[in-house]
């Protein structure tokens, strides 16, 4: 029998605070009144897929379109659920910022995961945005209280990115994000040891 891990996936049901996970990668979240939207730019079809589904699964009403690019932006509708999420991360003129308290868990993990995370040679990368530097050691830490100390990889050397490496720190991060969603490539998600 499999003991559930306090922070993992399984230890509480999914809110809009999930979403937090998406910011701390490359998502971002604007306000209008008191609502609030957010998007995200992602590379891979099965990522729009895991990412509507999770929105829908939070009360979220979530569309999806191909950019210029060859990639795809998904936001939500502007809804009034997600204010205080905005509340928390916008930081004013100068953008987003994690708020006071930031702490990652399961949920998060998982739809940052979703969103922008990839198989790497040295271990398992996940993507962050390229404007947000000066908050990066926040998020760091809030993945080393998980048990996930990571390194960053910077833009020149295929970042931004943190990385996490070693047998325990990819067990770990499996552990937490629970098993790949179907559409997933198994070399996009974390597998948990045999």
């Amino acid at each position: 029998m499999r003991q559930l891990s306090l922070f993992g996936t399984e230890a509480a049901d999914p809110s809009v605070a999930d979403l937090a996970g998406l910011l701390a990668g490359p998502g971002e979240v604007v306000r209008m009144g008191r609502t609030a939207r957010l998007s995200i730019v992602v590379d891979a079809a099965w990522r729009v897929h895991v990412l509507v589904a999770e929105l829908r699964l939070r009360g979220l009403a979530a569309s999806w379109e191909a950019t210029e690019d060859q990639r795809f932006a998904v936001r939500t509708s502007y809804a009034r659920t997600l204010a205080p999420l905005a509340t928390a991360w916008l930081a004013g003129p100068a953008g987003k910022r994690p708020p006071a308290g930031f702490h990652l868990n399961g949920r998060r993990l998982r739809l940052w995961l979703a969103a922008a995370g990839a198989g790497d040679p040295a271990g398992f990368l996940l993507g962050l945005g390229g404007g947000d530097q000066e908050w990066w050691p926040t998020v760091r830490a809030a993945l080393a209280a998980v048990g996930l100390p990571t390194a960053v990889v910077e833009p020149d050397a295929g970042g931004p990115a943190f990385r996490i490496a070693s047998r325990r720190r990819l067990a770990r991060l499996a552990e937490l994000v629970g098993e790949r969603p179907s559409t997933a490539p198994p070399e996009s998600w974390p597998a948990a040891p045999a």
